[in-house]
């Protein structure tokens, strides 16, 4: 019997550049963006050290048309995924590459409300409030 197993990569970060969204040949949507995370801690002279690690995120589907339509360059999300590790061959050198990226399956904006979102529906901002004589009480 096989062991159980899990793959699962849960991030908080930046985006370094805007989402690249584009689709394949039957019309699904993906889009490519990386971000950023901090790392920081005191050596042992007591002085703070920074790394930042860039993660390459891919999303699909109408996850990937969300974040193509409201994440830009800076903004802050909580990503989950899986990590997958895909390889080519470079066709310049014939030595073959590697590159390991997290298939997002959740995304949540922590930067608050983008710009262009209402926080009602926009039926709702339309309709005037009822007069006294348009109830049925």
């Amino acid at each position: 019997m096989a062991g159980k197993s899990l793959n699962k990569a849960t991030l908080i970060g930046n985006l370094g550049k805007d989402p690249e969204v584009s689709y394949t040949a039957s019309g699904v949507a993906v889009a490519k963006f990386s971000i950023a995370t901090n790392e920081r801690w005191k050596d042992a002279e007591g002085n703070v050290q920074e790394r930042t690690e860039w993660h390459n995120i891919v999303a699909w589907r109408k996850l990937a048309e969300i974040c193509g339509q409201y994440l830009k360059k800076g903004s802050k999300v909580y990503l989950e995924g899986k990590l997958q590790t895909r390889s080519w061959d470079d066709k310049n050198t014939g030595v073959k590459r590697y590159s390991t990226e997290i298939i997002a399956d959740d995304m949540i904006m922590l930067d608050g409300k983008p710009s262009g979102m209402n926080d009602s529906h926009p039926v709702a901002e339309e309709q005037s409030a009822p007069e006294k004589d348009d109830l049925p009480f």
